[in-house]
């Protein structure tokens, strides 16, 4: 049933044609948690030999499976953000219900936000795709890998800087201020998505360093 009460902040917040979720919280929470470690056990698992056999370390078997999650919730929960963000507050079914859940962290998410609508677009259609060439590059061994890995870790920290950065400029006011929405989802979750590119663009540096003093190191020609 439609209705123009919602749980979300400001309380004053003008959502008409709002629809409430049809599922609880934790149901939304445990399908993205469960999509979540399905797609990083998957990465983990195809990760365990390289090409030609060789093995791979925890950590690389780790950095797969990211990339992995990266692409499954870039391309399909923030796709569909990017896709239905105008009609989100009336919209029902899974994914409009696990949007509905994130918003009560931050409503900006229910409002057609510019910066959030842009944020999320580059980061589903751009960071998504990326994310699942970075996750094919490595089982393959690809010349390209730490560059791609460059690339994606920064462009996600990047973003997550500027969506941290624009709710402090607010206030921190779209956000529900209990715990488990505050600290949990906003920034629990979100802090994820700095914390693991900021060392993954560290390690991406590192490879990409010592690849670069190997070339210019002199060559000796053979007598």
């Amino acid at each position: 049933m439609a209705t123009t009460a919602h749980p979300y902040w400001p309380r004053s917040l003008p959502l008409p044609g709002y629809v409430a979720s049809a599922r609880p919280g934790w149901q939304c929470a445990g399908a993205v948690a469960a999509g979540g470690a399905g797609l990083l056990a998957l990465g983990w698992a195809l990760g365990g030999a390289g090409r030609g056999g060789a093995s791979r370390s925890p950590a690389r078997r780790l950095a797969l499976g990211w990339f992995l999650l990266c692409a499954g919730i870039h391309g399909i929960l923030e796709g569909y953000f990017s896709l239905r963000h105008r009609e989100l507050p009336a919209a029902t079914g899974l994914l409009a219900d696990v949007w509905k859940e994130y918003a009560k962290a931050d409503s900006r998410y229910m409002t057609s936000d510019d910066f959030t609508v842009a944020m999320e677009t580059v980061t589903a259609w751009a960071w998504g795709p990326l994310s699942f060439l970075t996750f094919l590059a490595f089982l393959r061994r690809h010349p390209t890998r730490y560059i791609l890995q460059l690339l994606v870790s920064l462009g996600q920290l990047y973003g997550d800087v500027l969506y941290f950065a624009t709710e402090a400029r607010a206030g921190w006011s779209h956000s529900d201020p209990r715990p488990l929405y505050f600290w949990g989802y906003f920034v629990g979750l979100n802090g994820l998505w700095v914390l693991v590119p900021g060392v993954l663009l560290a390690d991406a540096c590192r490879h990409l360093a010592a690849a670069q003093r190997a070339h210019d190191r002199p060559r000796h020609k053979a007598h």
